[in-house]
């Protein structure tokens, strides 16, 4: 299904990202909205049309493409032959169906990936060719099953290629927004990955500053590094956390979403919830464009909790979880994040009602407008269309 010209959005060169206002329908010429450049925020896809078909596959960026998306989001690991491709976790074991293959039987292991026990099989474990036996599953049960096997691992030059392919198909430019996934635990193999995504951007012609690259990271060490390495694009620091209090609608902290590793490993105590204080946000501004904070630091939920001390299945589905809170009222971090110059891009805008606080009317088109209204500069959302309805309906409350 083709989404209709309301996405067809062209990215500039001069500025990477920036929509312009006038390949909009209906967009006037003065009408500023409340982004960081004034312009129409962006749809991230993450890591493809995820809520739809298995995540990070060829077939689920094209997806994502042909509903509208203005950028496609990976992940990046890296096999054993040093290749990288587009997992969201080095454990296999989470996205692929690598335990229906005897004949990797013994490479199960357990092991720790940032402070975190994990048992499964390792792409560091893998080559290439081994990798590319695997079929890619869905991680969520409640999205479709029935595409599970039938989709490849692909590599990131294969995920380059597609963006470059389906820009000159579609005659708008695609954008990609790869991230150095679990930075540390590679490096401690001996098998970094900044240098060859550094060169395959290169190779790709796509290492400026105008390219329609943003590269992301939850750990600063490896954007600094890449940036020291004459990394060009635009870069991002990802901001996370574990969860939310019911009872106070505070962050909660727990391994391996607590702190970067890098900062576990050098003894660094602090917490994510540092980055977004106005020091947090001016550090991060000496060497990044943007932040991509979990949703919660903008706009967090509270709950009921009972005498017991535990939270109130308020809806009476029999599970306890962001449909039986409510939202509370936004923070300031967007405006702050502008005030010093960085673009705000959160994660993760999804349509499940269990993951749709209950005054959205379990309609995520109302989440999108919360956001949208704040003024941020961009969503990642599993959920391409949506988002994009979404955005067509702000644009038009601000007669764009």
């Amino acid at each position: 299904m083709k989404q209709s010209q309301t996405a067809k959005y062209v990215l500039t060169a001069a500025a990477a990202f920036t929509l312009a206002a006038c390949s909009m329908p209906g967009a006037g010429p003065s009408a500023r909205l409340p982004t960081l450049d004034g312009q129409p925020p962006l749809v991230v896809a993450h890591r493809g049309a995820s809520g739809y078909l298995p995540e990070e596959t060829l077939e689920a960026y094209a997806r994502a493409i042909e509903l509208g998306a203005d950028v496609i989001e990976m992940d990046l690991v890296s096999t054993k032959d040093g290749v990288l491709i587009t997992r969201h976790d080095p454990n296999l074991a989470i996205s692929t169906d690598v335990a229906k293959h005897p004949e990797f039987a013994q490479r199960k292991k357990t092991i720790q990936v940032d402070g975190e026990t994990q048992t499964g099989w390792f792409s560091n474990d893998f080559t290439l060719a081994e990798i590319k036996r695997l079929g890619a599953i869905s991680t969520d049960a409640e999205r479709p099953q029935q595409f599970n096997g039938q989709y490849k691992v692909p590599t990131f030059q294969e995920v380059i290629d597609l963006a470059k392919a389906k820009s000159r198909e579609t005659g708008r430019t695609i954008g990609i927004y790869p991230e150095t996934k679990n930075p540390t635990y590679f490096r401690d193999l001996g098998m970094p990955m900044e240098d060859k995504l550094i060169a395959l951007l290169e190779a790709a012609g796509w290492n400026s500053r105008g390219a329609p690259v943003f590269v992301q990271s939850f750990e600063p060490g490896s954007l600094k590094y890449m940036k020291s390495k004459g990394l060009k694009t635009r870069l991002v620091q990802l901001i996370d956390g574990d969860g939310i209090d019911m009872a106070t609608g505070r962050m909660t902290y727990a391994v391996p979403v607590d702190r970067p590793y890098e900062w576990t490993k050098a003894g660094d105590r602090r917490n994510f919830d540092v980055m977004v204080t106005p020091a947090g946000l001016a550090e991060i501004k000496t060497y990044a464009d943007a932040i991509g904070p979990w949703k919660r630091y903008i706009v967090s939920i509270k709950g009921t909790v009972g005498a017991d001390g535990k939270p109130v299945d308020v809806n009476r589905d029999g599970k306890v979880n962001d449909a039986d809170a409510t939202s509370m009222a936004p923070t300031n971090l967007v405006a702050e994040a502008h005030k010093v110059g960085l673009l705000v891009h959160p994660f993760t805008f999804r349509n499940e009602s269990r993951r749709l606080a209950s005054d959205y009317k379990g309609d995520a088109a109302n989440e999108y407008l919360a956001f949208y209204r704040l003024g941020v500069d961009g969503v990642f959302t599993d959920f391409t269309d949506t988002a994009l309805a979404a955005r067509k309906a702000w644009l038009k409350e601000n007669g764009r």
